[in-house]
């Protein structure tokens, strides 16, 4: 069924304060720093203003410092959102698609009470020219809410592998209602194919070697589809594996890197023994994919199988928070004892 394996054990520590999500390596902790800026591509209101108006800026690639400089001017004629007040509170923000949480945001100051805000700031990206070419530049502009829920004032999506690197001069440019990338594609994160089993104490008939005293999880990642490519080589991929709460390097494992593929097939198993079955209503199993690189290793997307609880042992935590398609998915392992359950699961940002 699989050219790896690996059969490790499974120890809960019941009483003991779980630990947080980003203390068990240093990759897992540069999640949950991206996180922020992944939820606020979410947060907004984009309905209650019709785009309208202009924005002037201008590209540039600063060879000598590797980096990718936007050079945004100005406004023109921009929605009023307060109609009561006349006013609207403008910034413009800037994302490299698609992989928004991998670059990060970057904003302009807030002008206040204006339509034709001029702001002559430059926002700055450190990225290699090589992978600069296959990402697109969205550019939004957006009223300030004092009370958090800004408003959507008008974009601009610029394929950067067609851009024009030798003008270097300030453009106007429409903005244009929310496209339907940003919307859709701000997290498809590609699609995993795995197949689950749980093996309850002694249902096998007779103890022995292959009958242990304490049930097992069996996980098969076959493969994932659709990868987000980071550069124009393709994506090093590979699969780590963690059955929270345990965080220890026992409950670490991982499958071998599949080199330059946006669909690779893994086909690889693990087996968690130490099992219960009261011990499926408080565990998860968090499966995520990793770009390898040689100084860090780039997160991709990941799936959380558990019963989306919130909590774990009577404990409140932020990694229980499984998907209603990963709830059902692992109902099902725990009601069809020794099957495999197979299922295609969206990757998502932790």
């Amino acid at each position: 069924e699989s050219d790896t394996a690996s059969e490790i054990s499974f120890q809960f520590n019941k009483h003991k304060k779980t630990p947080s999500i980003g203390s068990h390596s240093s990759d897992m902790a540069s999640v949950s720093s991206v996180s922020g800026s992944v939820l606020s591509v979410y947060s907004g209101d984009f309905g209650s203003v019709d785009a309208q108006g202009t924005v002037e800026f201008a590209l540039d690639y600063d060879e000598k410092n590797r980096e990718f400089q936007v050079h945004v001017s100005q406004c023109k004629d921009l929605a009023v959102v307060d109609e009561k007040k006349g006013r609207s509170d403008p910034y413009v923000k800037t994302y490299l698609l698609p992989d928004k949480a991998r670059m990060g945001k970057r904003k302009t100051s807030v002008k206040k009470r204006t339509v034709n805000p001029i702001y002559n700031e430059v926002l700055r990206y450190k990225i290699e020219k090589m992978v600069l070419l296959i990402q697109k530049l969205n550019l939004s502009v957006w009223h300030n809410d004092p009370l958090g829920r800004n408003s959507f004032l008008g974009e601009i999506e610029v394929d950067l592998a067609s851009w024009d690197w030798s003008n270097r001069k300030l453009n106007w440019y429409p903005l244009k209602p929310r496209s339907l990338s940003a919307v859709n594609g701000v997290d498809h994160r590609g699609v995993m194919n795995l197949s689950i089993k749980y093996v309850p104490p002694g249902s096998l008939g007779k103890m022995g070697p292959k009958n242990p005293p304490s049930g097992e999880v069996h996980i098969w990642v076959k493969d994932v589809k659709d990868l987000l490519q980071l550069r124009p080589s393709g994506v090093d991929s590979f699969v780590k594996c963690y059955v929270l709460p345990d965080t220890s390097k026992k409950s670490y494992q991982k499958t071998r890197v599949i080199k330059r593929d946006t669909n690779p097939v893994f086909n690889h198993t693990i087996v968690y023994d130490g099992f219960h079955t009261e011990d499926l209503k408080d565990a998860c199993v968090e499966l995520t994919v990793w770009d390898h690189e040689k100084l860090t290793n780039h997160f991709l997307g990941g799936i959380r199988l558990g019963l989306g609880t919130g909590l774990s042992y009577g404990i409140s935590v932020d990694w229980m928070d499984s998907t209603q398609e990963e709830v059902a998915f692992w109902q099902e392992m725990m009601s069809a004892a020794n099957e495999w359950i197979e299922g295609l699961l969206p990757l998502r940002s932790l």
